[in-house]
């Protein structure tokens, strides 16, 4: 099937869906048998699609789990309540006290955190990694080091990663691979055949879509499926089945709406990369973006996330007032819904230890919705006029 098919018709078996369009919101905590032998056989089948118990999932969990799957092409999906959680639930699956951990220095800020701050103390050592390393990664692999963890493009930044060739060297030293692919979604990096093992999403936002909704899923290989599933559930990691609902019917219309944020998001990169108070765009479709050769390679598509810094530099009150006043772009945390989003990055600096980060020149990370270009692009001529305006007083 072409992707936009699969999109719609994936998760609709008819053991889930009963025939209806969407599959129906199952809620249940208990699953009622009537006999030792049902109940014995659920027992047998508890993760593999069989009611057994509500933590194990619902019908309406089952199709969510096997759309995700599918679409990303692993063994299995694992649901938790946040992108967080899924990154956190993941990593404590198969790290131990003693093991050693190789995470990307241009990583999620609160993963940063869950490695000095909780790991750290689970005896679980931490060494950061420049994104652009390559084959350098050899250098840092130590005989407890267990798992290599991605996230390309970057938080913030947005480099991209060379995922075949990190994914090769961790194989060829025994290591496996998690890659954060939610900058991605399920639908435009194809992150099993570039050597992952475990693909994370916050399906928080492309997959919900709508800003209504937080979780995140984790998809394995058959070699680490099993192992994912069972330490999953072992730590209490569920969603309501309300949630994969409305998760479920934001996935249906993921490729439309990637689609047209890609579009407008170029366009409206285009137009700021043409600015002479801009200094470069950080946008994987674009030259001037770190590991822009990766992404022309190994994926299908972009989104509506991306950052651009600005020549002349700036200073807290110009930044103010280039967010504040805004008609359209709104300021608040997340992304991947159907509005347009904008924040003044401070203090990158302070979040990277493996790289160093020139903060002299204001940056702002911004998510392209689904409004009108032309409203968003005087949005930001009006931003541009308060900013210049504050560095003139």
């Amino acid at each position: 099937m072409k992707k936009a098919t699969k999109i719609v018709s994936l998760g609709r078996d008819k053991k889930w869906s009963k025939g209806v369009v969407n599959p129906p919101v199952v809620r249940a905590s208990t699953v009622i048998f009537d006999s030792l032998e049902q109940m014995s056989k659920a027992a047998a089948g508890r993760g593999k699609g069989e009611l057994f118990y509500g933590r194990r999932g619902t019908d309406t969990h089952f199709a969510l789990q096997a759309a995700i799957a599918e679409l990303e092409g692993g063994a299995g999906t694992a649901l938790y309540p946040s992108g967080a959680a899924a990154i956190s639930g993941t990593l404590l699956s198969f790290l131990k006290s003693g093991d050693h951990l190789l995470m990307v220095d241009s990583v999620y800020e609160p993963t940063r955190d869950l490695c000095d701050k909780v790991l750290k103390g689970f005896g679980i050592e931490t060494t950061y990694y420049d994104p652009m390393i390559g084959a350098g990664i050899a250098e840092l692999i130590k005989p407890n080091t267990k798992v290599l963890f991605l996230e390309s493009p970057g938080s913030i930044t947005m480099e991209v990663q060379d995922v075949p060739t990190l994914c090769r060297i961790a194989h060829e030293h025994g290591l496996m691979t998690m890659l954060d692919n939610t900058w991605s979604s399920p639908i435009n990096c194809r992150p099993f055949e570039l050597g992952i093992d475990i693909s994370i999403q916050a399906a928080t936002k492309y997959i919900v879509g709508h800003s209504d909704v937080m979780m995140g899923t984790a998809t394995a290989t058959e070699q680490y499926w099993e192992q994912l599933r069972e330490n999953s559930y072992l730590l209490g990691q569920c969603v309501s089945a309300d949630d994969a609902y409305l998760a479920l019917r934001g996935l249906r219309t993921l490729g439309v709406r990637m689609a047209q944020q890609e579009k407008n998001a170029l366009e409206i990169a285009h137009w700021l990369d043409a600015r002479d108070d801009v200094d470069h765009i950080r946008h994987p479709a674009f030259a001037s973006c770190p590991g822009h050769e990766f992404f022309k390679r190994d994926y299908q598509g972009s989104n509506g996330l991306f950052s651009f810094v600005l020549k002349q530099g700036g200073n807290k009150k110009a930044m103010q007032a280039f967010v504040e006043g805004m008609e359209h772009f709104k300021m608040g945390f997340s992304w991947g819904g159907y509005e347009s989003l904008i924040l003044a990055e401070f203090g990158i600096e302070k979040i990277r230890t493996a790289t160093q980060w020139d903060s002299t020149k204001p940056m702002f990370r911004v998510h392209i919705g689904l409004e009108d270009t032309e409203d968003l692009i005087a949005d930001l001529e009006a931003a541009f006029a308060r900013y210049h305006a504050a560095l003139a007083n």
